[in-house]
């Protein structure tokens, strides 16, 4: 059934026409374990102005409907007519949800291992419809209560916590208390043979499910689980000034999910991120990362919802600074600035200097279009303009504004007027030019250093006219034999396109944004130029070299530095690095640099000087098993392959990785892969043995994995993500030649199933080699004219990002 995307002027009209009262969802799973039916009534209970008409949405298929008792017409786009509305009003809409396989909304997943199904719930920004019918805007906040009717051996967790179970003719009834006021992309029902630990930590009861093949690995990570989660509750609880108002918070692990969703209450994850092995310190800082950002959300996002998407980023790029903001300050990751800074913070300066780049805050027509601005602008960038701003108004005033703002809003809808005029207030400053320069204007600044007759000045560009108010730190360092020693360190306060430096004495290099306090790429001197490219491993802080390594990783993209010197400049690094939630993203940038932005010519020496340096880590017992990774996945030879695995005995992980490089130097020995499979205990190890056939160059095994992952969708799509990078390797361009008009092809019909597949399938399947900047424009140009806005928006930062690569390999 064609659906219609809700148009912001609609929303506005339907607000001031009505005002949900209450939801009481009845759920009937009986039907799961054997087949797709996800069955529902919805009752809804609202105020109205007497005789206007609006619409309910409701994408499943409506089984009855009534208003007020009366029978209410079919369902068209996605909506039912409601006409003539009395002052009080109650619809009744019993629906049936059939495609719980690729549909939106509703999953039904079932573990390959044992055959085990699992039922999952998941709404954001507006696939509530496809499962009951409401009112999918995120300023109509209602309670929502859930009673869940489900098979005997299968647990319920949704929103509330302590439900009332008990048994009926054909399983169990689930019954939970009503939720606070919330928005309709925030409820959640999930279900299924779970297994279950929970703890009692900080006035909290912690819950935390997954599948049962799992629970090995549950019980593996569950005391560090709820260690985080105790510690980002009391953190956020402080630093909000409100405690997070329900004693139980559950955290659900799923099969065939895509990301992590913040329901209220009972946050959703894929089980992809419960790693197999056991968890590196870098995939530990991930999982911090992603916790807290989701546990961010209970306050902006579910306590305090923005009224339309136009303000999505009061939501994701609150989360997003405000899980660094707890990870550096009530966990272990304290590094965790320097971490982003290798990671998710390239992107976001990569995006905006392209033609992805967009403001932050900005014009959402519809929600259609609001699902193509999850992107790096959103996430990362504005998790660092937050940050500044934090640095401009000062930590403790910040906190304070915070503090008033969830005070004022609580359960309610809000615009960036209300949280501008919070901190504006607690900090006395006026912020409308911060507001302006950093929200609603697009691209990035580039600082510089120059040495003048009159010191040290620094200079500011800003992307389309005068630089952005800012506090950035600059810091001077000193050789002294090998080592960069601090000579000095000042903030400036930037007003303008060239600011005096006072403080700083005469130094080999003047390292800008040093402290990581501001968004902004940066450019050293030409003298410092050859200390932050031949010897970044002498600066003396963690944070400092990683500023270093963002800057070079910017200038290899920027053309102003070759894949060799990127690699030689993050190599030299890890030479001294002992961070090892640095040293983790640091190793996958060096292969990145080496496999994909280097010329053909350098790719095997380049590949060689990092295997030499995680030859480094492993012998200085620094992230041994991300140096053994990069060993295997650099390894030049099927001997070089066979003297690792003498050397890593039986690690099932790492002989995975070793049959992948097998296949990519050219063989697929077909009965290792399967008897590695049938000892590998990963339910999921069926998508280890496709990623292996990703890599080879052969064109049958391309056609298969083509096959499994877009026509036939059997990938799941977290999964997805890694197999579409097995699949574009170097050196396969004749093998991989058919697949570029077959990506065009399939490109209209990636969002199928909803916003995370359309952001999932475009970016990771996008063709990495084999392309030119002709293709890369017919590529967009096909998007702009066929596919949904998450795809043009997805596929637009992607291509800048390959672009950019190929340009980098054509020097």
């Amino acid at each position: 059934m064609p659906v219609k995307s809700l148009r912001q002027e609609e929303a506005v009209e339907r607000a001031a026409i009505l005002s949900v009262t209450s939801y009481d969802i009845a759920i009937d799973l009986t039907d799961l374990p054997d087949g797709p039916a996800f069955r529902a009534v919805s009752t809804v209970r609202f105020t109205a102005t007497e005789g206007a008409s609006t619409f309910v949405d409701c994408c499943a298929e409506v089984e009855s409907a009534t208003l007020n008792g009366e029978p209410l017409p079919a369902a068209e786009d996605g909506r039912i007519t409601l006409a003539g509305l009395e002052g009080d009003n109650e619809l009744v809409v019993a629906t049936v949800q059939n495609d719980t396989k690729d549909g939106r909304g509703v999953h039904r997943a079932v573990d390959p291992a044992d055959k085990n199904v699992y039922l999952w719930t998941t709404f954001e920004p507006d696939e509530a419809r496809y499962a009951w019918a409401c009112f999918d805007q995120p300023d109509l906040k209602a309670p929502h209560a859930f009673t869940v009717v489900a098979p005997e051996s299968w647990t319920v967790v949704s929103n509330s916590g302590d439900p009332t179970v008990e048994p009926v003719d054909n399983g169990r009834r689930w019954t939970f208390e009503p939720t606070p006021a919330l928005s309709t992309y925030n409820p959640v029902v999930v279900a299924g043979p779970f297994v279950e630990l929970r703890k009692e930590a900080g006035g909290y009861d912690l819950g935390l499910y997954a599948r049962q093949t799992l629970a090995s690995v549950l019980e593996r990570d569950s005391e560090q689980l709820f260690t985080l989660t105790e510690q980002g509750l009391g953190f956020f609880g402080d630093r909000f000034g409100m405690p997070f108002p329900q004693r139980s918070y559950d955290q659900v692990f799923l099969p065939e999910f895509g990301g992590a969703m913040e329901n209220y209450g009972c946050v959703t994850w894929t089980d992809a991120i419960l790693r197999r092995h056991e968890p590196t310190t870098g995939e530990w800082q991930s999982f911090a990362n992603v916790l807290l950002h989701e546990m961010a959300h209970m306050w902006f996002g579910n306590i305090v919802t923005m009224r339309w998407w136009d303000d999505l980023w009061l939501n994701e790029a609150f989360a997003e600074f405000a899980c660094m903001w707890a990870a550096e300050r009530a966990t272990s990751y304290g590094d965790t600035a320097a971490n982003n800074l290798v990671l998710g913070k390239l992107d976001a300066y990569l995006a905006d200097q392209g033609p992805a780049s967009h403001p932050i805050y900005q014009p959402v027509p519809s929600v259609a279009d609001a699902e193509s601005i999850f992107d790096s602008i959103t996430y990362p960038k504005g998790a660092a303009v937050l940050k500044q701003l934090m640095y401009f108004v000062g930590e403790e005033t910040f906190s304070q504004g915070m503090t008033a703002y969830f005070a004022e809003h609580a359960w309610g809808n809000t615009t960036l007027d209300d949280l501008v005029r919070s901190l504006e207030q607690a900090s006395g400053r006026d912020l409308q030019p911060w507001r302006t320069a950093w929200l609603e204007t697009a691209g990035v600044d580039r600082l510089g250093i120059e040495t003048t007759d009159d010191g040290v000045v620094l200079t500011a560009v800003g992307a389309h006219g005068a630089p952005h108010p800012q506090v950035v730190g600059v810091g001077a360092y000193r050789r002294a034999g090998d080592a960069l020693e601090e000579v000095g360190a000042v903030r400036v306060e930037v007003d303008g396109e060239r600011t005096v430096v006072e403080g700083l004495p005469d130094a080999d290099l003047y390292l800008v944004n040093h402290d990581d306090t501001t968004f902004a790429t940066t450019r050293p001197d030409a003298a410092g130029r050859e200390v932050l490219v031949g010897r970044p491993s002498g600066l003396p802080t963690t944070l400092a070299r990683a500023v270093a390594m963002a800057t070079v990783w910017d200038m290899l993209a920027s053309g102003d530095a070759t894949a060799a010197e990127a690699v030689g400049a993050i190599t030299d690094v890890l030479s001294v690095e002992t961070v090892e939630t640095v040293v983790d993203p640091l190793v996958s940038l060096a292969i990145l640099a080496a496999q994909q932005w280097a010329p053909d010519a350098e790719r095997t020496a380049l590949e060689a000087r990092v295997s030499a340096a995680a030859r480094g880590l492993v012998d200085r017992g620094v992230s041994r098993q991300t140096a053994l990774r990069a060993l295997v996945r650099t390894a030049a030879s099927e001997g070089d392959l066979d003297a690792l695995l003498d050397e890593v005995g039986d690690d099932v992980d790492l002989h995975w990785y070793a049959l992948e490089r097998r296949a990519v130097l050219g063989t697929v020995d077909a009965a290792a892969v399967q008897a590695l499979e049938e000892r590998d205990p990963d339910p999921d190890a069926w998508v280890r043995a496709l990623r292996v056939r990703a890599s080879s160059p052969d064109a049958d095994a391309k056609a298969e994995v083509w096959n499994a992952v877009v026509v036939e969708r059997t990938v799941p799509i977290q999964l997805a993500r890694l197999v579409g990078a097995d699949f574009w390797r170097p050196g396969q361009d004749d093998v991989l030649a058919p697949y570029l008009d077959r990506y065009l092809e399939a490109l209209p019909a990636f969002h199928e199933g909803g916003m995370i597949p359309g952001l999932a399938l475009t970016a990771s399947l996008f063709p990495v080699f084999g392309i030119d900047e002709a293709w890369v424009a017919r590529a967009r140009e096909v998007a702009a004219a066929e596919a949904a806005p998450v795809v043009i928006g997805a596929l637009t930062e992607r291509s800048e990002e390959v672009l950019r690569m190929v340009r980098a390999r054509g020097l």
